[in-house]
């Protein structure tokens, strides 16, 4: 496939279907690294994976560098890992616990809020030089809800609470309705790179059709454990007679933001242990827990508790699933890191935390069931990309069978692909604005399109 310097976006998707060229055109991957990624609210980090003053961590807002670190006020703070000197990173560990940060370089160091505090020989500078000019760079906008701290290059654009809208109340359930300083994202990292492009695994996070084909010997486990002793909410969830998956829906929140619904709890342990007794051990714990009870029933809201609470997309790369946040991280055209960061409640007892991490590895950790099926899926589809001779990717499923739900929100089967329209809906709404219908780029993807046409008809015309 010849890479363009010019594409209409609104060309390469289509209401169900999009092209092979936005998985594989490193100028497509350039155009989303400055726009997407760039420009918009992008999620970076937990509040809880730096709970003490002095703590950080590495991330990164599309390809920048970022050090998300407490200072010695309580705040959480956004640096970009890039000294103001030379450009040299200031700071090389992946985690850990500082005082300042000191550029290995020329020795410039900086305070935990960016401020440079020294720089060795400072006379040869003159009298111009002003430290206060010279510290790290702050993102230009961060914001965090529940916790959940998002970062945005640009310093214009919409509010994070315009960003999530629907979607926040699913970071709500997500946390158990806890506060920021009672959720623990320490528990360690199930990290991966795939050789593929890095909206595979979006798409594939909100996919509710392939667990049954993919994820195949994992399934039968659990139907076979579910049918030998099923809970209540397992018999209003199962066809009774076959025990087939039902009654849970896909569900479009807006802005890009995309879930699934289960009627049913999704993950477990799969091992013979009793699952322990759901209590709080705080009076705020108590009271979060009497409020998921009175919205979805007692033996619901323990269920949560104990493997998660929501199944959701926040566009465009942070995904919630069981107990775990999930980061996609693009590294090219061709290759993506995910990091999975299982949380555990400061308010929950011991022992439901720990059941909390035996879910999450039992199907996501390195040895599990799930995301060794998943990267070798990513992998097979970036190599059959490159088969283009008909180079439209079907995304039709459940399209005819879509309704409204109470909320006025667009609902569909959970096995069908109303997630990735609208995934690919706000992917195209944020990229057209960056390259309207009427430009160059526009009209000479436009043309690429037609004679790809031609050529497709003339083939399957022989």
């Amino acid at each position: 496939m010849k890479a363009g310097k010019d594409h209409d976006y609104a060309a390469l998707i289509k209401s169900d279907r999009v092209h092979s060229r936005l998985y594989v055109d490193p100028q497509i991957f350039a155009d989303e690294i400055q726009t997407i990624f760039g420009r918009g609210w992008v999620y970076v980090g937990h509040e809880g994976e730096v709970p003490k003053a002095g703590d950080y961590v590495l991330k990164r807002i599309g390809r920048q560098p970022v050090i998300m670190v407490r200072d010695h006020d309580g705040r959480v703070r956004l640096l970009l890992n890039r000294c103001r000197h030379r450009a040299a990173t200031v700071c090389a560990e992946e985690r850990g616990n500082a005082r300042a940060f000191r550029c290995a370089y020329h020795g410039w160091t900086f305070r935990l809020n960016g401020e440079l505090s020294g720089i060795p020989f400072p006379d040869a500078y003159g009298r111009n030089f002003h430290k206060r000019d010279f510290g790290l760079t702050s993102v230009p906008r961060v914001a965090s809800y529940r916790g959940f701290v998002f970062g945005s290059l640009s310093p214009a654009g919409v509010t994070l609470e315009e960003h999530l809208g629907r979607a926040a109340r699913e970071l709500d359930l997500f946390v158990g309705l806890s506060r920021p300083e009672d959720v623990e994202v320490r528990a360690g990292i199930n990290k991966y790179d795939y050789r593929g492009n890095w909206k595979l695994a979006v798409e594939n996070s909100m996919d509710g059709y392939h667990p049954n084909f993919t994820h195949q010997s994992f399934v039968a486990e659990l139907l076979h454990k579910i049918r030998s002793n099923p809970s209540p909410e397992h018999r209003s969830a199962f066809n009774p007679k076959s025990f087939s998956p039902g009654g849970g829906i896909s569900r479009d929140l807006g802005n890009g933001h995309v879930m699934l619904d289960y009627g049913f709890r999704m993950y477990d342990p799969l091992n013979r242990d009793a699952l322990p007794a759901v209590r709080a051990t705080t009076p705020a714990g108590a009271q979060n827990l009497a409020e998921l009870a009175r919205r979805f029933g007692s033996e619901r809201a323990a269920d949560m508790l104990r493997e998660g609470c929501t199944h959701t997309l926040i566009f465009p790369n942070l995904i919630l699933i069981g107990v775990q946040i999930r980061v996609v991280q693009p590294i090219s055209i061709n290759q993506t890191q995910v990091c999975l960061y299982p949380t555990t409640l400061k308010w929950l007892p011991e022992e439901v935390n720990a059941i909390r991490l035996r879910c999450h590895e039992a199907f996501f950790g390195s040895a599990s069931f799930g995301g060794t099926d998943d990267v070798e899926i990513f992998e097979r589809v970036q190599a059959g990309l490159m088969a283009d001779v008909d180079p439209w990717l079907l995304l039709s499923r459940g399209m005819h069978r879509e309704r409204r739900d109470e909320e006025g929100l667009t609902v569909g089967d959970i096995s069908d692909e109303l997630t990735q329209r609208a995934i690919w809906r706000q992917w195209k709404r944020v990229m057209v604005q960056e390259h309207p219908a009427g430009s160059r780029r526009a009209r000479s993807t436009r043309s690429r399109l037609a004679r790809d046409e031609v050529e497709h008809e003339r083939a399957t015309a022989k």
